[in-house]
């Protein structure tokens, strides 16, 4: 198989660096979209996908919510990335001299204050890396890119501050996904068990179908509902919880939500990361 792990964006971008730091011994390979992501592990050209879920800053991700379930592919891994974000300028320029930052919408939306306070004005970019990428070639030292790490070292540009996150705890959370699923016991804080179900056409469904993990001890750490079809009526529910699907009180509370439900479909077991805790 190959040693691969596919990501959405330019070499150097958050997806990149998440990772690295989970399978640091595969070779990450950049896709231009995640449908891209996708096709490349289902052609084996990667063993594995990153995907983005949720920032705890702008939530979802929406693209991946609706894509997960059609993906063909199983959850065998969670990774969280602390959102760290740099000015970065080419090789010699000093902070005094920028007057211009480039990156993607939502990181210069996050580092309103430092621009402000340094008179830097905001240049909307594709994407992080690829700001990175664009200021590289084209060496203006008056123009510098908000990115991170890998970032700067993939395009060799010179960290001018370091961390100008406006909120400290930005955070985004990524899954891993393969072609087979892994339902072993692995994992030093237990296990996550994530589906998907759509609810039957009857009063209260939603609220029966989770009584069963209220009644059966089973904590459900996320439960987001979103439309499928182009329809109005037809809602999906995408669901995480504490716990194996082989737990007792796991299964019983999947056995009556099953009851209550037109589709059940699990996405992945994987343990949960350390950085939950």
């Amino acid at each position: 198989m190959t040693q691969r792990i596919a990501f959405q964006g330019e070499p150097g971008a958050y997806s990149h660096q998440a990772c690295v730091n989970a399978r640091p011994e595969m070779e990450a390979l950049p896709c231009r979209t995640f449908e891209d992501v996708i096709a490349a592990v289902h052609e084996g050209e990667a063993a594995l996908a990153m995907l983005p879920v949720e920032n705890t800053t702008f939530g979802r991700v929406p693209d991946n919510h609706n894509l997960l379930p059609q993906s063909g592919l199983h959850i065998v891994d969670e990774a969280f990335v602390r959102v760290h974000i740099n000015l970065l300028g080419v090789p010699g320029a000093r902070l005094g001299e920028i007057t211009s930052a480039m990156s993607h919408p939502v990181l210069l939306g996050q580092c309103r204050e430092f621009l402000k306070l340094h008179g830097i004005q905001r240049v909307t970019g594709a994407d992080t890396a690829g700001s990175a990428r664009h200021v590289a070639e084209l060496g203006d030292r008056k123009l510098a890119a908000l990115a991170g790490d890998l970032a700067g070292e993939i395009y060799g540009l010179d960290v001018l501050a370091r961390h100008i996150e406006d909120q400290g705890n930005n955070t985004t959370r990524f899954l891993v996904m393969g072609l087979e699923p892994d339902f072993t016991h692995r994992g030093d804080h237990g296990m996550i068990t994530t589906f998907v179900f759509q609810v039957r056409n009857i009063p209260a469904a939603l609220y029966k179908a989770m009584g069963g993990f209220a009644t059966n001890g089973v904590n459900m750490t996320k439960l987001e509902s979103y439309m499928v079809g182009g329809s109005f009526t037809a809602t999906q529910f995408y669901a995480d919880i504490e716990g194996h699907p082989e737990d007792p009180n796991v299964r019983l509370a999947l056995d009556e939500l099953r009851y209550f439900t037109t589709m059940l479909k699990i996405l992945g077991t994987y343990p949960a990361d350390a950085a939950r805790r």
